[in-house]
Formats: structure tokens, C-alpha cells, sequence
């Protein structure tokens, strides 16, 4: 009988679906390494909350390099607003930009409505190497 396992799973005990199933739960929610362990025992397989880890070491990773390839490239058309909101009791600026497909492209807490915050906002986001400069931005 021929093993149909791909190099990358090679050598393990579980199942490849079990492994990205449980490595992708972990990333996606808030789920602890023994909250995954007791999901696997509701649904009849035994998996050790440190192999749950090691999963997650080894193919995390991964994951996130096949799944950059398919993330929509961000727009050249940004929009930027703010808003004043509350936060840990203490009223704050909240600086946001936003792609034309409105992906959230960053956001800027700040104290102070002034130019530095704005410029510190502006100068952080355009920064970025995950963001080509955008053609136009607009305020809202």
C-alpha cells in the first residue's frame, strides 16, 4: 500500500486534516493548547496538549506563508477618518485607515488630536512594507 502523504506530514501519527484542523483553530480563536486538547477528546481522539504545541511550532508557519499568496493585495485607494472613543476608562483619538475594499489597513491610538499625531499615523503607515503607497487618500 502506497502512502499518499505529503513530504510535510510525513512521519506523524494524526491525520494532516487533525493536524491543520487543530493548528488553525489555535491561530484563528482564542483557544489555549488544553482547550484543543479537550476538543479532540469530545470528538474521540486522544491528542496531548504539547503535541497540540509542537504542531503549532512546526506548521504555523507554514500556514502563513501558502496563505500570504492568497490574501487580496491592498487597494491604492485609502481612506482615513477618526473617531474619539473610550479605552480603558480614558477617552481617546482613534486614527484609521481603510482600503477601498475596506480591509482595515492600520489604526493609531493617540491622546492628542494635533499634527504630530497625524503625522506619526501617516508616517507608520506608509512605512510599511505590506502596503504599496497609495494613488489618493481621502479623509472622511
Amino acid at each position: 500500500m502506497q502512502n499518499s502523504r505529503s513530504a510535510l506530514f510525513c512521519g506523524r501519527h494524526f491525520a494532516e486534516e487533525i493536524i491543520v484542523l487543530c493548528v488553525r483553530w489555535y491561530l484563528r480563536f482564542s483557544l489555549s493548547y488544553r482547550d484543543l486538547e479537550e476538543l479532540m477528546a469530545e470528538r474521540g481522539l486522544s491528542v496531548d496538549h504539547t503535541t497540540v504545541w509542537r504542531w503549532v511550532q512546526r506548521y504555523a508557519p507554514e500556514l502563513d506563508r501558502r496563505m500570504r499568496r492568497e490574501l487580496r493585495r491592498t487597494g491604492t485607494s485609502w481612506r482615513v477618518d477618526e473617531t474619539y472613543v473610550r479605552v480603558a476608562g480614558r477617552w481617546m483619538y482613534l486614527f484609521r485607515a481603510v482600503d477601498s475594499a475596506g480591509a482595515t489597513l492600520d489604526f493609531y491610538l493617540s491622546e492628542n488630536r494635533d499634527a504630530a499625531a497625524a503625522k506619526h499615523f501617516f508616517d507608520t503607515i506608509l512605512a510599511a512594507p505590506n502596503h504599496p503607497r497609495p494613488r489618493i487618500i481621502s479623509g472622511q
